[in-house]
């Protein structure tokens, strides 16, 4: 198919993209997750969509990383925090993250100096 004959010409740069070195530190990561509709098969099922968009040193937007699983969950938030402690990342200043149980434990696993920030759009839910 075509989709089929796209993704086979672009894998190869997708991979390099998905494994590359990374800035040695980020003020600001900001740390999501999204729920998307994907076709599998021949149904469609929801997808966790784990996102890390880094602030860099320039002050520039950079997408660090998609990851894609079932759910959302602390225990895979380590292992992407884990990947980007080995693509080169050694700190982390201030971490953006919804209020997912767990989520702050497993960035301080990983960086234990790192600030823990809740976004502003949960800290305004929480208080309404």
């Amino acid at each position: 198919s075509l989709i089929s004959k796209v993704t086979d010409a672009v894998i190869e740069q997708v991979t390099e993209w998905q494994n590359r070195a990374l800035d040695s530190l980020y003020p600001v990561v900001y740390l999501d997750c999204i729920v998307v509709k994907v076709r599998q098969h021949s149904n469609v099922i929801n997808k966790s969509v784990y996102l890390a968009l880094g602030i860099n040193m320039d002050g520039q937007k950079e997408l660090l990383g998609m990851w894609i699983a079932q759910t959302e969950g602390a225990k895979f938030w380590l292992s992407v925090m884990t990947e980007l402690k080995n693509r080169g990342v050694q700190d982390i200043l201030v971490a953006c993250v919804d209020g997912l149980k767990g989520f702050p434990d497993a960035i301080a696993s990983v960086y234990p100096h790192t600030d823990i920030q809740l976004c502003i759009v949960h800290v305004v839910r929480n208080s309404l």
